[in-house]
């Protein structure tokens, strides 16, 4: 769910100090890497701890790049879509950009009209990763990212240590695993991962014709400005709202509006069960590529590409609206102002985890 303007210079810089720096300094600055298993592989970047493309085969064998994305890390740097990036500190919209925890009244950045979005307008995917760990190839490609968040970045309490570890292993399986432990104070987390996918890869269209199923029988009702503001929980059933089985993305999506009006889902789902389980099914008939999500989160976004709206992409391609969606497991948002939700106040002694498991299939 896209849409804060971020203007960061300096990135050419960054680079070519990245082609001079030591082993140890380059590990801090923007760069690309990727993790390839046979004719699987994804591409990786420090800057916000971004996916930029994952390609594996069609039914027939072609190779295609399944993600959304910029051709440059220049691109990312002023990306306002959240192409492929994970956002904390606090993932999705925060009303005004204000909560009370112990007693204290904090303001966080507002990049969102009136509220708070993907943690403020310098959020993790706003940010260089510190490269922790890094095998190309073999057995267990891999990458470990770091990041320091400070006490008052964007508005928020506390050091936090964050590690994020995307993984592949056979046969066509990502895992990405996240972490954080607050240093010195109590604060709000809550992580999520922003890649946009289509199935069917570069020049294929919108994903209307993606079937979905959510393993999900209830959503968090939201306002016009995509808060959670009556705190209810309801049933999906009945409602444009129900994927519990296979559905097209485009079969309801007239009957939903979000902000402003547009048509389109960007709606929060509480997952039916608990604990590390199958959350999503996406099927793209024409290529007969599929990717199933498991994650241990008590919820996710669906959010389908509305905004796109001539957004220039990869390789010369331009994104109109449903060019993709979007998977985004998470906590409930807006969890911080909402006592009647599951709490996402990470305390001392606790330890944040956010685990995705994302299988992939042709």
């Amino acid at each position: 769910m896209a849409r804060t303007p971020v203007f960061l210079a300096l990135l050419s810089l960054v680079v070519v100090a990245s082609a001079l720096a030591t082993t140890a300094d380059a590990r801090k600055m923007v760069g690309v890497y990727v993790l390839k298993k046979g004719d699987f592989s994804v591409k990786i970047t420090n800057w916000g701890a971004t996916i930029m493309s994952i390609v594996f085969p069609d039914s027939k064998g072609n190779l295609g790049d399944v993600v959304l994305g910029k051709d440059t890390l220049a691109e990312y740097v002023n990306d306002t879509s959240y192409f492929g990036p994970l956002t904390g500190r606090v993932a999705q919209r925060m009303a005004r950009g204000r909560f009370v925890l112990d007693g204290k009244v904090y303001h966080t950045y507002i990049n969102d009209g009136r509220n708070a979005i993907h943690g403020g307008h310098r959020g993790f995917s706003k940010v260089i990763w510190t490269v922790k760990e890094y095998v190309g190839g073999g057995d267990s490609p891999h990458i470990t990212l770091y990041y320091r968040s400070f006490d008052g970045e964007q508005g928020f309490p506390g050091d936090l240590d964050v590690y994020a570890t995307y993984s592949l292993s056979s046969p066509y399986v990502l895992s990405i695993r996240t972490n954080a432990t607050a240093l010195n104070k109590a604060t709000p987390v809550n992580f999520l991962q922003h890649t946009y996918w289509n199935l069917g890869g570069k020049g294929s269209g919108n994903i209307l014709g993606h079937t979905l199923q959510l393993f999900a029988s209830r959503y968090t009702p939201m306002d016009d400005e995509l808060l959670p503001s009556s705190g209810r929980v309801v049933p999906v059933a009945g409602t444009p709202y129900d994927f519990r089985t296979p559905t097209p993305i485009g079969a309801r999506i007239r009957q939903v509006t979000g902000s402003n009006k547009v048509f389109g889902y960007d709606i929060n789902y509480v997952v039916d069960g608990e604990g590390m389980r199958k959350v999503a099914v996406a099927r793209d008939g024409a290529s007969g590529r599929a990717l199933e999500f498991w994650a241990n989160q008590p919820a996710m976004q669906l959010y389908t590409g509305n905004y796109l709206n001539g957004t220039k992409g990869k390789g010369g391609e331009v994104y109109q609206q449903y060019g993709g969606f979007a998977l985004e497991t998470q906590g409930y948002p807006d969890a911080v102002n909402h006592p009647e939700f599951p709490s996402q106040t990470l305390r001392l002694g606790q330890v944040y985890k956010h685990d995705m498991l994302i299988k992939f299939s042709f």
